[in-house]
């Protein structure tokens, strides 16, 4: 739609002539001869500012300028590679010799002096023929923001006083015959060239012209409406905004490309007389415009398919609308038309200071006309919304707000523009009523057209990249992206489409207060690169960092993939070593990848190498503890003092670890819940790994029977206890010991060993059961602590 805006803004808004071509400089074969062009350019644009005062004259110098700075810059880039390769031969030879040097060297050391002398000179002329081709464009710029200032604020006869009547009524008849003259003209180069050439190629255009215009559009717009309604279309919003994008394209392109082969076809037989050339160029131009214009409210209205209607409006406004918007785009093409032929007729200016108030006052009409309509769209929509909320508060709902922000915005800016245009039409302010009333029809069509490509954008970067379509399959199969991802880059890549179709409209509506190219010269200087310390930075080498980022995280991904399915399996690792080796192959592949990107970037290691260091002190002091944890899971996962599946106890928590990354490490505690520790306390803090180089389970039983127990039987029972159990270790084999003998009591203590100390607490369980039966079975009593009652004697 570049071509669309840039057409309609040219019909809109030139003076009627066609565009000038921006002169190019011409691609030469060494960069010297590039800047001795430059430079003549530049000289030949300085000598005619001072003498330019037409707007199209000083377009066509700052377009010469703004070539000719490219082309300067262009030429330093060239020969800054030449140069650096200069002083690296330079340096290769060294420092000349005080006692003299071999003739051969000093002959090629001189040689080489000259060059880079040359090529340093040839730098810094193109460095400053830049700065001069830029003063020159911001100088000319200045110019026309003056010149353009002017025109709005000159007055001329208002409309409404007789003075400019009676000047218009003497200068009719002069005027009457320049218009007939013109004709004459025009009838003259058509009958001499169709006596010449015959009728058979203007006969063509004209059957091509039609056959474009009526059964080729209308069958195109039947075909996009039968697509749009089949099986075949894609699902949701695309549907319908694919559909107007269509209709868009086709009600634009096609009426204008049927006037621009009728004109055409006439120009093939020379039957346009060289003074209606520009006319003949205007009247392609209006019609693009005019069927833009058009085709904008056409797609975006939709009277007799509500349905399909993608603005907010009832059927009622739609109507009058699209009447209103053919008469807005019938309106510009007969004014863009009429002015041009009153300015290649040459008439008298209160001729055309009459023709622009007309076109002024018809298009105050043709707007207080469209306000109307959205007044009356307003009083429905909030008689609508009353009746709701009458209904919501009945049934006890919360009402619903009313949504018609839109249409008080486009209410407001209306009546302020109308009321300036006609302000300005009646004070005589002719150029600033038709530039408002102008902006203002031109600026409801951008605003349109820009919502539009916005919405289908979006839908259509949202159903590219969905998970369930097809490139989104293919994507998910060959590269594993999970769904959530899919959709992220279809966001992010609907929100770049967007933020570049906003800046087109926004382009295309500030160009009538300038010079267009001056806001692309902005462009193509940032496209050249912004400089930041010693690097360039540019879209190309940030989208190359960006693509070869995305590639090396996808490698890394891919590599660690294989590492834990595939090759680490295979090995005698236990499951704690391999999580350490792919968790520092994960973090070192994505330090590959930045660094890759940054080179990519053009920033090499060493400057990388110099950030870090420049940055060393924040990150000691602000960053200390994720530093901290960082180094510490590194420890972790290299000397591996626990490891995942360790069964460890710091402070009064205990459980498995689980999980260890480089910032923390998480334990999963005997209720099934997650205690997440920094890595840092595990290698500050005194830790008891219970599971450490496969650690014995040990279980120890205490208990005390009285002093006539017989000792003997009592050892062998437990030993026998333990021998029974499956989970008791016969090596190192249990062990039996008297601890004490006091009170009446011999105090028993016993270990024995299971194969894990997860095992401990449940086998000492089984272990405690068997000796209660089998004791009261022997009847041996087990001594408990004895309680000491105090009895009053209630005698005393």
């Amino acid at each position: 739609m570049l071509f669309v805006f840039l057409v309609a803004h040219a019909g809109l808004f030139a003076s009627g002539t066609a565009l000038a071509a921006a002169p190019t400089v011409a691609a030469e074969s060494s960069p010297q001869a590039r800047i001795e062009q430059a430079s003549r350019a530049i000289e030949a644009v300085q000598r005619a500012v001072n003498d330019a005062d037409a707007p199209e004259t000083l377009k066509t110098l700052a377009e010469r300028a703004s070539q000719a700075q490219r082309d300067a810059e262009a030429s330093v880039v060239a020969l800054q590679p030449e140069l650096n390769q200069l002083d690296a031969r330079i340096e290769q030879l060294g420092p000349a010799p005080e006692a003299g040097e071999e003739p051969d060297i000093a002959r090629q050391r001189k040689l080489l002096d000259q060059q880079r002398s040359q090529i340093d000179a040839d730098i810094k002329r193109g460095k400053l023929l830049a700065e001069e081709a830029k003063q020159a464009n911001e100088s000319i710029e200045k110019t026309r923001a003056q010149q353009f200032g002017e025109q709005l604020g000159r007055k001329v006869g208002s409309p409404l006083s007789p003075a400019l009547w009676r000047e218009f009524a003497e200068h009719l008849p002069d005027d009457y015959n320049r218009f007939h003259s013109l004709y004459r003209q025009a009838s003259t180069a058509l009958l001499k060239a169709v006596g010449k050439e015959g009728w058979g190629v203007p006969l063509l255009g004209a059957s091509l012209a039609l056959l474009m215009l009526f059964p080729l559009r209308i069958w195109l717009r039947h075909l996009g409406r039968r697509y749009a309604a089949s099986e075949r279309a894609p699902a949701g919003r695309l549907r319908r905004t694919g559909l107007a994008v269509w209709l868009l394209l086709v009600g634009t392109l096609l009426p204008g490309l049927a006037a621009k082969v009728l004109v055409t076809s006439l120009q093939a037989i020379d039957a346009i007389a060289p003074r209606l050339e520009s006319v003949a160029n205007t009247f392609v131009i209006a019609t693009f415009v005019a069927a833009f214009i058009g085709a904008v409210a056409a797609c975006l209205l939709v009277p007799s398919r509500p349905t399909w209607r993608l603005l907010d409006i009832d059927d009622v406004a739609a109507a009058r609308l699209r009447r209103f918007a053919w008469g807005a785009a019938s309106l510009t093409w007969l004014t863009m038309l009429l002015r041009e032929v009153n300015r290649a007729a040459r008439t008298s200016a209160v001729g055309t200071v009459t023709l622009d108030g007309l076109i002024a006052l018809t298009y105050v009409v043709l707007i207080m006309s469209m306000l109307a309509t959205l007044a009356g769209l307003h009083r429905r929509r909030a008689a609508e919304a009353a009746r709701l909320e009458q209904e919501d508060t009945n049934s006890g709902r919360t009402p619903r707000a009313p949504r018609s922000g839109w249409l008080i915005v486009a209410r407001l800016g209306g009546y302020l523009s109308i009321s300036a245009a006609l302000v300005a039409t009646l004070l005589g302010y002719l150029n600033f009523a038709m530039f408002v009333a102008q902006q203002m029809v031109w600026g409801s069509v951008i605003v349109l057209a820009t919502t539009l490509l916005t919405r289908f954008a979006d839908d259509f970067a949202l159903w590219l990249l969905a998970p369930d379509s097809a490139v989104g399959r293919m994507l998910r199969l060959s590269t594993g992206l999970s769904a959530s991802r899919l959709e992220q880059a279809g966001v992010l890549l609907s929100a770049t489409s967007r933020l570049a179709l906003v800046m087109l409209g926004v382009t295309a509506f500030v160009a009538p207060f300038g010079n267009v190219s001056a806001l692309y010269n902005w462009l193509e200087r940032l496209s050249a690169g912004i400089k930041i310390g010693g690097s360039v930075l540019t879209p190309g080498s940030i989208f190359s960092a960006v693509l070869v980022l995305a590639l090396g995280l996808a490698l890394m991904q891919v590599v660690q993939r294989w590492l834990v399915d595939t090759y680490l399996p295979k090995t005698e690792l236990d499951i704690g070593a391999r999580n350490s080796i792919s968790t520092v192959a994960h973090y070192l592949g994505i330090v590959l990848a930045a660094l890759w990107a940054l080179a990519a970037l053009g920033i090499g290691f060493e400057k990388v190498a110099l950030l870090a260091s420049a940055l060393s002190v924040g990150i000691g002091f602000g960053l200390q503890a994720i530093t901290q944890n960082f180094v510490s899971g590194l420890i972790l996962l290299a000397e591996r003092p626990v490891k995942i599946g360790d069964w460890i106890k710091i402070g009064d928590q205990e459980g498995d670890i689980r999980r260890i990354s480089v910032r923390s490490t998480e334990i999963q505690v005997g209720d099934r819940s997650t205690l997440i520790v920094p890595n840092s306390e595990l290698i500050t803090k005194t830790i008891r790994n219970m599971t450490m180089a496969n650690a014995l389970g040990r279980i120890q039983v205490q208990f005390s029977v009285p002093l006539g127990t017989n000792v003997g039987q009592l050892r062998s029972l437990l030993l026998g206890i333990y021998a029974a159990n499956e989970s008791v270790l016969i090596d190192p084999a249990p062990s039996f010991f008297i601890d004490s003998i006091s009170g009446g009591q011999v105090a028993v203590n016993s270990f024995a060993y299971v194969s894990s100390a997860r095992n401990v607490y449940g086998t000492r369980s089984d272990v405690l059961f068997a000796l209660l039966e089998q004791s009261a079975a022997a009847g041996i009593a087990l001594v408990t602590p004895t309680d000491i009652h105090l009895v009053r004697d209630p005698e005393q």
